[in-house]
């Protein structure tokens, strides 16, 4: 995964310039590192995948270098995928990223791995940006060091109840591993 996350790197900073809310599309093909003991794409690697599109989509709108200058780095908070169809061995796919919305304390990228128009996987991905000297970016300053008004890209309301269903407790709360 080093060497895609380093190809693509540098594939972004050479590609056509985005605006934060487009949709952002990095071409790929599936290669003998993804697959599982099936044959098909691991679906690990998936969400490995995902990371290198959310980073293009932030460098390709400039909003990269601008978070890194001040010291903010993202999170995911939370991940969800379907899958409804498998990626083969050197298939040729698309991954779609584009910013969906936003509420009082992170960003949600909707994600697509598409072939010939199709998808094959969709995710919500929900991230959240954190500073190196300590604590969280609140979004109202994330908009306005983006130049985004963040209220005015509601979450899809559907996202409320998935972050209730699967979000853990803070990192200072205990959490247990009890099961019922």
């Amino acid at each position: 995964m080093i060497f895609r996350t380093i190809l693509h790197l540098l594939r972004s900073r050479f590609a056509s310039k985005l605006g934060v809310h487009d949709v952002g599309r990095v071409r790929m093909r599936v290669v003998p590192t993804d697959l599982d003991v099936l044959g098909h794409m691991n679906n690990g690697v998936y969400f490995s995948i995902m990371d290198l599109g959310r980073i293009d989509l932030m460098i390709r709108s400039g909003s990269w270098s601008t978070l890194r200058a001040r010291g903010y780095y993202p999170v995911m908070g939370n991940e969800s995928i379907t899958f409804r169809k498998s990626l083969q061995p050197w298939q040729r796919f698309v991954l779609e990223s584009r910013i969906v919305g936003y509420d009082a304390k992170a960003v949600y990228v909707q994600q697509r791995f598409v072939v010939d128009g199709e998808i094959f996987a969709e995710a919500m991905t929900r991230g959240r940006f954190l500073k190196k000297s300590g604590g969280t970016v609140p979004m109202a300053e994330l908009g306005e060091l983006l130049g985004v008004d963040v209220s005015a890209l509601p979450a899809p309301e559907w996202v409320d109840s998935w972050v209730e269903n699967v979000t853990l407790p803070p990192t200072r709360e205990p959490a247990p591993s009890v099961w019922p």
